[in-house]
């Protein structure tokens, strides 16, 4: 399954969970995070179960530190 991910094109295979997709991306562990799925933002409560299905559009943004 394709889908896209801040407008590169990521494969998934083993799992549609978008959980899985920030495994593969090394971001699991991460804190200041935000998602939204197709404009629409995934609190984090639902990360876990949130379903990804074939070309959704997935934006990931990381807080920075800085003035």
């Amino acid at each position: 399954m394709n889908i896209k991910v801040n407008n590169n094109i990521i494969a998934l295979e083993d799992s549609n969970q978008l959980e899985m997709l920030l495994k593969k991306l090394l971001l699991q562990e991460k804190n200041g995070i935000a998602i939204a799925v197709n404009d629409e933002v995934i609190p984090k409560s639902e990360w876990g179960y949130f379903s990804l299905k074939e070309n959704d559009e997935v934006l990931i943004i990381e807080a920075a530190q800085g003035g």
